[in-house]
């Protein structure tokens, strides 16, 4: 059944690089009313906006009951102007701050003046931390989890593998990390052999097999438990070339440079001055790591941590999320982490039932508790 959704116009988008991405256009889909609180929950790498809706409904904190709630896709993404949508080519670098100025538009064209919340899964993380920077008074609070302020190099390394590993099926190298592939004389750009397509994609989806889950998850045989699979090569087939097999290369391509290249504190006034960055951040933050993601180093939470509303009861956590945290100012971020062995998959697209409970309770008590607070403010005034 094929999905539905609306197409917002953004004409010809000036980016970021100083180049245009002519008659663009961003996918998008709502629940709820427009004149609830509203909400925005960005797609992540690969995602569609219906691989988004296993947090939202009736019996979930995104109750379109309560929250009008916007979920915009990626550039790039297949729904939103995309290679396989759109005539450029080559197709323009799109960053972070592209897709959320796009977002923004979209938001403010819907009459809406202030949000509720931003949050997000994985790079959807990574849109929520440029949302609250690039629009630090337009929001009230923010919930990343599972994803980061900027790609750390670490990242950038597990990205260059599967993205080389991609164009290797056409024979074309990577110009680098943040690029695509170095132009090959007699190889035409964005076309890709049936033949291509499928040893690429295979290939990426294997090398990925080693990073979205855990080392636990495999040990504990999940992939058996869970998903039902007779053994580790049946699971690479059924799980995870099946999932590389439905994407349209060049998209991927799109995507993992805005991945690769993502860092908040590329904008004005931060101008690459990362802890400025995390400073200007004004919404409550609540960030969510998983302890056992492979995109993320473990470090010990030291006593001298605590201060910065790292929850202590976690032993271990995710240095990357404690250092946004603390470097943003008092009361402003606090850090919490799935205690979960699925890895980068524990806080999304839905698989894990014990991991959706514990993010969506969490995502109830902040936001109860941020309103409590907020009235609170209201009543002193």
């Amino acid at each position: 059944m094929e999905e539905t959704f609306e197409t917002f116009d953004l004409g010809d988008w000036e980016l970021q690089s100083g180049q245009r991405l002519e008659k663009a256009n961003l996918a998008y889909k709502t629940f709820g009313e427009s004149e609830s609180p509203a909400i925005v929950y960005p797609t992540w790498f690969s995602g569609s906006l219906s691989d988004n809706f296993w947090l939202i409904g009736e019996d979930k904190t995104l109750d379109p009951r309560k929250y009008f709630i916007i979920v915009p896709a990626l550039l790039g993404n297949g729904q939103s102007s995309s290679p396989s949508n759109h005539p450029a080519n080559p197709f323009p670098n799109i960053t972070f701050y592209d897709n959320v100025r796009a977002q923004y538009q979209l938001v403010t064209s819907l009459g809406i003046r202030h949000l509720f919340a931003v949050l997000g899964w994985s790079m959807g993380a990574g849109q929520t931390f440029q949302w609250i920077t690039q629009y630090p008074d337009f929001m009230d609070l923010a919930v990343p989890f599972c994803g980061s302020a900027r790609t750390s190099l670490h990242n950038q390394v597990f990205l260059e593998g599967v993205k080389s590993a991609l164009l290797a099926a056409k024979k074309i190298p990577s110009a680098g990390p943040k690029k695509g592939g170095v132009a090959v004389e007699g190889t035409e750009a964005r076309t890709w052999t049936e033949q291509e397509r499928s040893v690429g994609l295979k290939a990426f989806g294997l090398g990925y097999a080693g990073w979205g889950f855990s080392q636990a998850f495999y040990r504990e045989r999940l992939h058996e438990k869970h998903f039902g699979s007779k053994d580790l090569e049946g699971f690479m087939v059924s799980f995870w070339e099946k999932w590389a097999c439905s994407k349209d290369p060049e998209n991927l391509l799109v995507m993992l440079r805005t991945w690769q290249s993502g860092d908040c504190s590329l904008q004005e006034p931060y101008n690459g001055d990362f802890e400025a960055s995390m400073r200007a951040i004004k919404a409550r933050t609540l960030v969510l790591p998983s302890k056992t993601d492979l995109y993320f180093p473990l470090m010990l939470c030291t006593a001298a941590l605590f201060p910065m509303n790292i929850n202590p009861s976690s032993v271990v956590g995710p240095e990357d999320s404690e250092y946004e945290v603390a470097c943003m100012s008092p009361g402003v971020g606090t850090l919490d982490a799935f205690p979960s062995i699925w890895g980068h998959w524990a806080g999304g697209p839905g698989d894990s039932v014990e991991d959706v409970k514990w993010l969506d309770d969490h995502l109830r008590r902040f936001f109860s508790d941020s309103t409590e607070a907020t009235m609170v403010e209201k009543l002193k005034l």
